[in-house]
C-alpha cells in the first residue's frame, strides 16, 4: 500500500496535494483497495463550491457505493473528465491519473487539520485491527 510523503490525508481516505492556493484531491491507495473495482464516479461541475466534510460526489464499486467527502473547502477549478469513462484509473493510479478534482482553496488553514502520511498510516493500522 502506497502513502506518498508530502500529501495531506483525510479520515475519509482522500489525499490532498496543495500548491499555493490550488489543491488536487483524490482517493488514497488504501481507500480504493477497500472499495474494490471501481465502476462509476460522479464528480462536481467546474465552478461548484465544495465545503469541508460535505459530499461533493459519489463513487461506486462492484461491492459498494460511497459518497466522496471534501477534505477542504474551495471552488472546483478542474475535473478529471476521463474518470466517468474510465473509473478504473482510480484503482490503477490513485495518486496520478486517478485524481478527482482540482480546487481553489478557500480556507488554507484547513490543510493543517488534515493528517500527514505517518498519521494516516496510524489511522489505517487502527482500522485494520
Amino acid at each position: 500500500m502506497e502513502i506518498p510523503e508530502g500529501l495531506k490525508y483525510s479520515k475519509q481516505h482522500h489525499w490532498v496535494a496543495a500548491e499555493d492556493s490550488v489543491a488536487t484531491i483524490g482517493v488514497t491507495d488504501y481507500g480504493q483497495q477497500q472499495l474494490g473495482e471501481i465502476v462509476y464516479i460522479e464528480l462536481p461541475d467546474v465552478g461548484e463550491k465544495i465545503s469541508k466534510d460535505d459530499p461533493f460526489g459519489a463513487i461506486e464499486s462492484v461491492t459498494a457505493v460511497a459518497d466522496l467527502y471534501a477534505p477542504i473547502t474551495g471552488t472546483v477549478m478542474e475535473v478529471n473528465h476521463e474518470l466517468p469513462q474510465s473509473p478504473e484509473m482510480i484503482n490503477e493510479d490513485p495518486y496520478g491519473d486517478g485524481w478527482l478534482i482540482k480546487i481553489e482553496i478557500s480556507e488554507v488553514g484547513e490543510l493543517n487539520e488534515l493528517m500527514d502520511g505517518e498519521q494516516y498510516e496510524e489511522l489505517i493500522d487502527a482500522d485494520s485491527e
